[in-house]
């Protein structure tokens, strides 16, 4: 499992935690996000997010 970074405001996705909030599961890949799906914080396309590594 990968953890993505929104270049913009810093935001984390981690795969093994989802966003269970927001009805993704843990376990979610982030390329199987929807192409829709934006940064919780900023707003910011999937297109602003990059791997991270810690």
């Amino acid at each position: 499992m990968k953890k993505w970074i929104c270049v913009i405001c810093g935001h984390i996705y981690d795969e093994a935690k989802g966003m269970p909030q927001s009805g993704i599961a843990p376990g979610t890949s982030f390329a199987d996000l929807p192409e829709d799906w934006t940064c919780p914080e900023c707003g910011s396309p999937k297109e602003s997010f990059e791997p991270h590594d810690e």
